[in-house]
C-alpha cells in the first residue's frame, strides 16, 4: 500500500513519516504542498488532467494524508480537483489539520475527503483512521475489478450473440434484411432465417421476456432449438410446436420465474407463390402489396411459448406476389410510434405506407429510428423485412 503525506511543515511530514513506518508503512511518498501533489498524480498546476507515463508512481497510491491549510492549493482545492478526475477520485483522503472550524472541517468532506485527524497528531487515532481507509479503498478495488470482468464478459457475449444473427439474405425470388438494435449488452429480441431448399424459406422473429443477461440467454437457445426444427421440421405448426416442447425442458433453481417468448414463424414458398405462419402471442405482421394496396396485417392471437406444456397452435395463409414486402416487428417497434394507450399496431401500418418494396432498408431506419425516439428507449427493437422479387 502506498501512502502520499502533503504538508508545508516538513516536521509534520517527518512525524507522520515516523508513524507510518513504525506501523509496518513503508511504502510512502511526500509533497510539500498541492502543487507537488498534483504533479505525483498526473495532474497540471491547476487541477486538470495530463498524461503521465505509465510507470508513474501515481498510478499507485492507495491514500493521501492532506493538510487543510496550505499556501497556494489548500488542502479542499486539492481535494476538489481529485475528485473531479475519474482516474484519481476512489483514492481515499484523510484531512490533517489544527483547525477546529466545523464549518471547514463539513467543507473538507463535501469536497470528497472521507476522514480528519486534527494535530497534534494521535498516533493511535491516524492508524486507526488509515486503516479504515485502506479497507474502504481494498473493497472498491475489488469491485471495480469485478466489475471490469463482467463488461469484457458481457461485451464478449454480446458478440457470440450477434454473431448467431443470420446475415442479409438476396437471392433470385426473395431478399430478407433486418434492424435491429438492443437496449442493453444483451438483447432479448431474436431474429432467424433459414433457407430449406431451393424455393422456400423459414423464417422466424422472437421476443423473450424481458431484456439482459437472463432474456439474452434464452435467445440462445431458442436460436440452437430453432435453427434444428426449421430445418427438420420446416412446417410452422411443427417448428413452434418443438419450440414450445424444448422451452419446457429448460429447469431454473428458483420455481418461481418463468421464461416466456412471442414468436411468428413464417414459411415463404416461392413456387406456389404463399406464406404460412403461426402467430404465438407476437405483435401482427404486415404485408405491404407491390401493386399500393392498403396493407394488410398478420392474424394475431396464440399463447406465447414456454406458459404451457401443450398450446394450440393455429395455421394461417396468405398470397404474396413479385413486388410484395412483408414487415415483421417486436414490441419494442411499437413505441417508435405511439403510446400504449394509443392504437400502435394501427400507427405503425400507417407510416408503413410508405415503405413498400424497393425502399431501402436504410430510408425506412433513418424514418422510423429518430434520435428523439432513440435516446428514450427502454426495449430491443427489431424489424425484418422480406421482399419477394
Amino acid at each position: 500500500m502506498r501512502i502520499a503525506v502533503v504538508d508545508d511543515n516538513p516536521m509534520n511530514i517527518t512525524v507522520v513519516q515516523e508513524i507510518l513506518k513504525r506501523a509496518g508503512y513503508t511504502d510512502i511518498v511526500t509533497a510539500p504542498s498541492g502543487i507537488e501533489l498534483f504533479g505525483l498524480l498526473g495532474l497540471t498546476s491547476e487541477g486538470s488532467e495530463q498524461e503521465m507515463p505509465l510507470n508513474n508512481g501515481c498510478h499507485d497510491i492507495d491514500l493521501i494524508l492532506l493538510d487543510m491549510m496550505m499556501p497556494g492549493v489548500d488542502g479542499i482545492s486539492a481535494c476538489q480537483a481529485i475528485q473531479n478526475s475519474e482516474r484519481l477520485r476512489d483514492i481515499p483522503i484523510i484531512m490533517v489539520t489544527a483547525i477546529g472550524d466545523s464549518k471547514k472541517l463539513a467543507e473538507a468532506l463535501d469536497a470528497g475527503a472521507i476522514d480528519y485527524v486534527t494535530k497534534p497528531i494521535n498516533r493511535i487515532e491516524l492508524l486507526a483512521r488509515i486503516r479504515v481507509a485502506l479497507r474502504l479503498k481494498e473493497q472498491k478495488d475489488w469491485h471495480k475489478e469485478r466489475d471490469r470482468r463482467v463488461r469484457e464478459e458481457l461485451q464478449l457475449a454480446r458478440e457470440v450473440q450477434s454473431a448467431v444473427l443470420p446475415q442479409p439474405l438476396q437471392e433470385e425470388g426473395i431478399a430478407i434484411d433486418a434492424i435491429y438494435k438492443p437496449s442493453d449488452e444483451l438483447s432479448g429480441d431474436l431474429y432467424a432465417w433459414h433457407r430449406i431448399d431451393d424455393r422456400r424459406y423459414g423464417i422466424a422473429v422472437i421476443d423473450a421476456m424481458g431484456h439482459g443477461i437472463s432474456s439474452s440467454l434464452v435467445c440462445m437457445f431458442i436460436a440452437s432449438v430453432l435453427k434444428d426444427a426449421m430445418t427438420k421440421l420446416i412446417e410452422p405448426v411443427r417448428v413452434i410446436s418443438e419450440l414450445n416442447r424444448r422451452t419446457g425442458q429448460l429447469q431454473f433453481a428458483d420455481q418461481l420465474i418463468q421464461y416466456y417468448f412471442t414468436a411468428l414463424y413464417l414459411l415463404v414458398d416461392l413456387d406456389k407463390g404463399t406464406v404460412e405462419y403461426v402467430n404465438a402471442g407476437h405483435p401482427s405482421g404486415f404485408l405491404l402489396r407491390g401493386d399500393g394496396g392498403d396493407v394488410e396485417t398478420f392474424a394475431q392471437g396464440g399463447v406465447a411459448i414456454g406458459i404451457f406444456d401443450e398450446i394450440e397452435v393455429e395455421k394461417h395463409m396468405l398470397s404474396v406476389h413479385s413486388g410484395d414486402r412483408i414487415v415483421l416487428v417486436t414490441d419494442g417497434i411499437l413505441d417508435l410510434v405511439g403510446n400504449v394507450e394509443e392504437n400502435q399496431m394501427e400507427q405503425l401500418k400507417s407510416a408503413l405506407q410508405a415503405f413498400r418494396s424497393g425502399v431501402s432498408r436504410e430510408k425506412l431506419e433513418e424514418a422510423l429510428f429518430v434520435e428523439s425516439n432513440e435516446s428514450s428507449r427502454s426495449d430491443d427493437r427489431c424489424l425484418v423485412m422480406v421482399d419477394i422479387k
